[in-house]
């Protein structure tokens, strides 16, 4: 995993939970495309990408491993309209990852930590899934964000692996676990969840059947690597 700083000139701003396209073009004219979150909150200076290396991909290696400062390479966005968070949106915000899937959301809660001094904003829930405690991205920064705002609450799911003394969830999340964390129906929060494809399904649905309206949750998903 490694996180890209980006200066991109005349860059348009973003919004919490938005996307770039990454174009790389090869000696040969043979060009590859991939799609990253943006991390960096909408009032950062430059752009953040934090990228999963797949061994297999044709991308992500070069972003991991070869990059260097000053390279220059294209980009494309910021896209989408539909899994965006705005901080005048004052319903309580729940977000649930698995791997990388983490790394939108927190683009959301850099966002909401620095518009939160300012002006009030909703509490803010996180549910977040990885295979193991070393397996998961940001983890200092999210425990400083939950240590000096009382209204943010993190919570974390092991699937694999435990440390000694582990006193979160032990499993994949479940109905169960999301009725441990996130508001009941009746509190109507915005609902995001963003990771591997089954991770996905399996938490909508259960959230649909547990009565939260299908147009409160909004899914953002990728193939199977970094299956939680």
């Amino acid at each position: 995993m490694n996180t890209l700083v980006l200066d991109v000139p005349g860059w348009p701003g973003h919004h919490a939970g938005q996307h770039v396209d990454v174009r790389l073009t090869a000696e040969d004219g043979y060009q590859a495309q991939r799609s990253y979150s943006i991390a960096s909150a909408p009032a950062t200076a430059h752009l953040e990408l934090t990228v999963e290396r797949l061994d297999d991909g044709e991308v992500s290696p070069y972003l991991t491993d070869v990059v260097r400062e000053s390279d220059v390479f294209e980009l494309r966005g910021p896209i989408g309209g539909y899994f965006v968070w705005l901080p005048h949106l004052r319903r309580p915000l729940a977000l649930i990852a698995g791997g990388s899937g983490v790394v939108p959301l927190m683009a959301m809660l850099r966002h909401r930590a620095a518009v939160r001094v300012a002006a009030e904003v909703a509490p803010a829930r996180l549910l977040y899934s990885a295979r193991s405690a070393d397996e998961r991205i940001y983890n200092a920064e999210l425990e400083r964000l939950a240590s000096e705002d009382e209204d943010l609450r993190v919570a974390y799911a092991l699937t694999r692996t435990q440390p000694s003394g582990w006193t979160g969830y032990r499993r994949r999340i479940d109905r169960a676990m999301l009725q441990d964390v996130i508001w009941p129906a009746d509190a109507a929060p915005l609902i995001y969840v963003c990771g591997p494809t089954a991770m996905v399904e399996v938490v909508a649905t259960e959230l649909v059947e547990l009565g939260h309206p299908a147009p409160a949750i909004r899914t953002e998903r990728f193939g199977p690597s970094g299956k939680p």
